[in-house]
């Protein structure tokens, strides 16, 4: 399959507003699987310009540990399910789906991605009340090996969508390859509340206290992520273990986060001799992070996969420079190589290390100057760009052509619900 052709720098990208496009007329009704921090600041700033119905699947899942947050502020909120059991399969899921979209009667429709039993019920709802549905996306090219067979029902299944919103500017070209008008896809969908992040950050720095409260050193590295493979932690850790070997006053190396590697990156750090040198605190809920932000000199994510990398926007909200492998999905977006920091290929250790000790080397100042350049570029990506866009995709899916799904379409839909 080609490869798609290099977007124009971000900011240009997102279609201005459409002057023949219709008022929304009704609630829009946005499905997520769970309700995380990050999709109720994009809900709450969506539900100040549009009159909003959020669904989530479940109120607790088996795989993010985030605390459930109670309340909408700003929007409808339904929960479809308060917690993920083992015999929630994608049929009830799909019913339970199709009968909230049935009670709420949303104007306009709103999915994340293509493959969730609520997002194709959803769609399959849509196609059979005429009502337009909007793909919220941040898949690339490079996230996943590529088939023609898989390629090629996602495509069929992005032709039924009437508009996007999506990442960045490397999953605009990738949904606009699926098939999908470029004037019918909007950005800012992988956003965080940059406030938090920023206002956590000043907090921690001022709390003269706080470092030796959190058991944390003075100068070093944070990643924050799940211990699972395309994370590419073993990798990480022999970077720092070569930079540690170059490095006249080496950082230490906090890994903050948890999942099923755990046992092995520990394990890991035991066999290069790193015990002294790399902090593994655990899981940090939301309201915790912005402290580790604020103490941290640096932020590091090497994932070999990551769709955007949504670490990356907390860490320059919070006034970091950051170390970003090229296969991030965020990385062409927000990384200005040599203004707010570097990229790397992640299979690269030296690469990595010489990354890391070219950052650690630099002048206080230059990093200060490195991390105000992160705040400045991130505060282009913010929860109140989803909701303008989202709006403007809502505004351009109900002047858009309807959709229609022919019996193959509707039997593509259920079976991949079904599988």
């Amino acid at each position: 399959m080609k490869q798609p052709v290099t977007s124009a720098p971000a900011e240009t990208l997102a279609p201005g507003p459409q002057p023949s496009a219709p008022a929304i007329e009704g609630p829009v009704a946005v499905i997520f699987n769970r309700f995380g921090p990050y999709h109720l600041a994009r809900l709450r700033a969506a539900g100040r310009r549009v009159r909003l119905i959020g669904i989530e699947a479940f109120g607790k899942d088996k795989v993010r540990d985030w605390e459930v947050v109670r309340g909408a502020d700003g929007f409808r909120r339904v929960t479809l399910f308060e917690t993920e059991e083992d015999d929630t399969g994608p049929s009830r899921v799909a019913r339970a789906t199709r009968r909230a979209l049935e009670r709420e009667r949303p104007r306009v429709v709103v999915l994340a991605g293509w493959s969730s039993p609520e997002a194709l019920s959803g769609l399959a709802w849509a196609l059979r009340n005429s009502v337009p549905a909007i793909l919220m996306a941040d898949s690339t090219w490079q996230d996943w090996r590529r088939t023609r067979l898989r390629e090629g029902v996602k495509r069929r299944v992005v032709s039924l969508y009437s508009t996007a919103l999506v990442a960045g500017s490397k999953h605009l070209d990738y949904t606009a390859e699926l098939g999908l008008p470029r004037d019918r896809i909007f950005l800012g969908y992988d956003v965080v509340d940059n406030e938090h992040f920023r206002s956590g950050a000043e907090r921690a720095r001022a709390d003269a206290g706080l470092r030796a409260r959190l058991g944390l050193p003075g100068r070093f590295f944070l990643a924050c992520c799940r211990f699972i493979d395309v994370k590419n932690l073993p990798r990480l850790l022999e970077a720092y273990r070569r930079y540690h070997s170059l490095a006249r006053d080496p950082w230490s190396l906090v890994l903050v986060g948890d999942g099923p590697l755990r046992a092995e990156v520990e394990s890991t750090i035991r066999q290069l001799g790193l015990q002294t040198s790399v902090a593994t605190p655990g899981f940090a809920q939301y309201d915790a992070l912005p402290a580790y932000y604020g103490l941290a000199g640096a932020a590091v994510l090497a994932s070999v996969s990551e769709t955007w990398g949504l670490t990356v926007n907390e860490a320059m909200a919070a006034g970091l420079p950051v170390l970003v492998s090229r296969h991030c999905g965020c990385a062409r977006d927000l990384v200005e190589e040599g203004r707010n920091g570097f990229t790397f290929d992640p299979c690269n250790v030296e690469q990595l290390s010489q990354s890391m000790l070219r950052l650690s080397s630099m002048s206080a100042a230059e990093r200060e100057a490195m991390g105000r350049a992160s705040q400045e570029i991130v505060n282009r990506w913010t929860p109140e760009l989803f909701a303008e866009n989202l709006e403007k995709a809502a505004r351009a899916a109900l002047a858009a052509p309807q959709r229609t799904a022919s019996v193959l379409d509707r039997t593509l839909l259920w079976l991949l619900i079904h599988r």
